[in-house]
């Protein structure tokens, strides 16, 4: 894979932190150039910094609906083309339904489902119009199988799982490849709720992969030929039992 993908310009979503970094760094490997998508732009300075001229920094909570309109027209205005999206940045919520505060669920489904749907509408006509492109979005096992303890999370990687396999059909004819990452548990910001037992359990038992895991296998989808497209990636921990 290394300099697989010379040349080319990526845009990450939620690029300071977890999947998003590490896909960031792997893809500077590979020879990209990265548009560092995040709301947090004090770590985005600092990130930029450190990984060069290559790492461009573009601030957007995505959560502000303006923010995310603007979002690609701004890119565009900072870099000549876009021939990767990457939506990465989502919320985790577990937990039981009754639990769980509705305008949490808001925030949930909002991040995870309608600001995705919302990006891929804004790139593809550029695609289209240059008759190529990829868009990887991160979806979750949770998206595979009805996982009852994460039920609204679960539900958003489920819709947002049904919405790019429809996408990828219409963009066939157009030469843009449509496919989404699976990862199981992360070690990552997603998981700061969890109890620290749960998590240092999981840790001990091999129920945890890397960001950086998922990150290999983004790249490794991206940099197979055009006539290849891989659908969908599942990685799981070799010990996580639960699906």
């Amino acid at each position: 894979m290394w300099k697989s993908l010379e040349g080319k310009i990526a845009v990450i979503t939620g690029a300071a932190s977890g999947i998003g970094l590490a896909t960031t760094e792997r893809l500077l490997e590979c020879g990209a150039t990265v548009v560092m998508v995040d709301r947090n732009e004090d770590a985005l300075k600092q990130l930029t910094k450190r990984l060069g001229d290559c790492a461009i920094a573009h601030v957007t909570d995505l959560l502000d609906q303006k923010q995310c309109a603007d979002m690609i027209p701004g890119i565009l205005s900072k870099v000549d083309h876009v021939d990767i999206l990457h939506c990465n940045a989502g919320l985790y919520l577990g937990g039981d339904l009754i639990d769980a505060a509705p305008e949490v669920i808001d925030r949930v489904l909002t991040l995870n489902v309608n600001v995705v749907m919302k990006n891929v509408r804004a790139v593809i006509p550029h695609m289209i119009s240059r008759k190529t492109g990829d868009i990887v979005v991160t979806c979750s096992v949770a998206g595979h199988f009805p996982t009852y303890w994460e039920p609204v999370y679960s539900g958003s990687k489920w819709a947002i799982h049904s919405f790019v396999q429809g996408i990828r059909r219409q963009m066939v004819p157009h030469g843009v490849r449509v496919s989404q990452v699976s990862p199981g548990p992360v070690i990552s910001a997603l998981l700061a709720d969890w109890p620290e037992k749960a998590l240092r359990d999981a840790k001990e038992a091999g129920g945890l992969i890397e960001a950086e895991d998922v990150a290999d296998a983004v790249a490794y989808m991206l940099s197979r030929k055009r006539t290849v497209t891989i659908r969908d990636m599942i990685i799981l921990p070799s010990h996580f039992d639960r699906v």
